[in-house]
């Protein structure tokens, strides 16, 4: 009999089967796509490799890392190559520049653009954000679990967390109040409300505090660098799914759920839209909440209409390039462009993020040629591909604004290319199920924490963009991590815990 039943093959959805695999359990992964990884798989065109999504990553080449998703490799003995970076460009109302991670490189921008009181600022921020950020990684994600046995796994957290109580005050409210201690300075708002939109799909004020801490703690410490996967974002669901496999744990493709099966009000296996059913002792949904409740026909009335209830992110668009890359030695491989800070940092279309990882990893594209993905990062409205009536034109029309911001970076692009496609809200919704197309749950710090995995089903839980801790690669790896935990013996638990530590 197979013990769990994973929905779906999102980052979560792998890290959480991986890590019960890894604990003794039988485990399934059902995926509808034909590829795994969700919204982190990698596809290939016409001798190109490109990324689905996620294009920035850190804390992913060294360990011990305090990234969740590290932690979950780390817990399973699987890694892959890790490219290193740290200059990146910025195409911003101010200018276009590069920049560089680390507090003391951001400084030199800052010189420049606003001069001796902005870089005091910055500085100070810093100071402020220390303890935040150490109290940010005293409780790894990997040590949580919803049951008493938390006592034990976070328990031997305890001291560090008592040790910066201080700064642990101040992680569960939004950053905006942090960020107003000490920043005046229009630029660096901006900045920081853009970074917190990429982290968590919401500006300063609606964006947890830890979540911020924890970027600081990584992005801004000395030396670091950014990372890439060598083979894309498809190396990583690689590594996972093999961790899986070598547990004797299966990804079953091409497998859409249609039921999770109910008897007494505990979940006890699904059905496959082919009829199939599958019996389990554990079902985990990593589909995103609002797909998850169509599954299930007796969850409570108030949890239905609560959880249907949460707040969506707008989607996203895609662009991705095959192009001629003759003269193009000396650009950055990652670019943000930003519009106008006067309309929000969250309006439709307005930051646009620009990849080309083939500078790094030449195997991703042909001889000659670069691979590009450029997208709009959760700040395209569905509605407007509600009830279109000409969705070819429409794509064309919405893809503009990545042409426009990708011109900005290498001008004579359109004649350079030699492969396009434009992927929509609509993409998003068909072949990663997602309900709306969206990025996730935009659950706003200041009305609390994202849900736990928990539900009002017994031996049915959640993982995903949906559950604590939020949206983002870190996240849903340490809510897959979570979930697996919760049904772990809590002994097998340490025992990984010492194993990572």
């Amino acid at each position: 009999m197979i013990d769990v039943i994973v929905i779906g093959s999102g980052i979560g959805g792998l890290s959480c089967a991986a890590i019960l695999a890894k604990y003794g359990f039988n485990v399934l992964v059902c995926e509808s796509h034909s590829i795994a990884g969700g919204a982190a798989h990698s596809f290939k065109r016409n001798g190109y490799t490109f990324d689905s999504g996620p294009s920035l990553y850190s804390g992913m080449s060294y360990s011990p890392s305090p990234n969740p998703l590290r932690q979950v490799l780390d817990a399973i003995d699987e890694d892959i190559s890790w490219l290193n970076y740290e200059t990146w460009g910025c195409c911003l109302p101010e200018g276009t520049f590069d920049t560089q991670v680390g507090a003391s490189q951001f400084c030199e921008v800052l010189q420049q653009l606003r001069g001796e009181s902005a870089v005091a600022e910055w500085q100070r921020l810093q100071e402020v954000m220390s303890p935040l950020a150490r109290a940010a990684i005293a409780l790894p994600p990997a040590a949580v679990r919803y049951d008493l046995g938390a006592l034990l796994s976070v328990g031997q957290y305890l001291p560090a967390m008592v040790q910066n109580a201080i700064g642990f005050s101040k992680l569960t409210g939004a950053f905006a109040p942090v960020m107003n201690q000490v920043i005046t300075d229009p630029f660096i708002r901006n900045w920081l409300d853009l970074l917190c939109f990429l982290l968590s799909g919401l500006p300063a004020d609606s964006t947890n505090a830890a979540e911020v801490a924890f970027m600081f703690a990584d992005w801004y410490r000395p030396n670091v660098k950014l990372d890439y996967p060598a083979g894309g974002s498809g190396a990583i669901v690689d590594a996972l799914v093999r961790g899986i496999e070598k547990h004797s744990g299966k990804v079953r493709l091409r497998a859409p759920v249609e039921k999770v099966l109910v008897e007494n009000q505990k979940a006890i296996g699904v059905r496959l839209q082919n009829g199939e059913e599958l019996r389990s002792r554990y079902v985990v949904s990593n589909a995103s909440i609002w797909d998850t409740l169509k599954l299930v026909d007796s969850f409570p009335k108030r949890f239905q209409q609560a959880r249907q209830a949460t707040p969506t992110c707008e989607s996203f668009m895609h662009l991705h390039l095959g192009i001629d890359a003759q003269g193009l030695d000396s650009i950055a491989c990652h670019h943000i462009v930003v519009n106008d800070w006067n309309l929000g940092i969250g309006a439709p279309q307005n930051v646009v993020l620009i990849s080309i990882p083939s500078i790094l990893d030449p195997s991703l594209a042909p001889d000659g040629k670069h691979a590009i993905h450029v997208y709009t990062p959760g700040n395209e409205p569905y509605e407007v591909w509600e009830q279109c009536e000409n969705y070819e034109e429409l794509k064309q029309q919405r893809a503009e604004v990545m042409w426009k911001a990708l011109e900005r970076v290498i001008p004579d692009i359109r004649s350079r290319t030699e492969l396009s496609l434009v992927g929509t809200p609509i993409t998003h919704e068909r072949f990663l199920r997602r309900y709306r197309g969206t990025y996730g749950a935009a659950i706003r710090a200041t009305d609390g924490l994202f849900p736990s995995a928990m539900t009002p089903i017994s031996g049915l839980l959640c993982c995903g963009d949906s559950t604590f801790p939020g949206i983002g690669l870190p996240a849903v790896a340490a809510s897959g991590m979570i979930a697996a935990n919760t049904i772990a013996p809590v002994g097998k638990h340490l025992e990984l815990l010492r194993s990572i530590r």
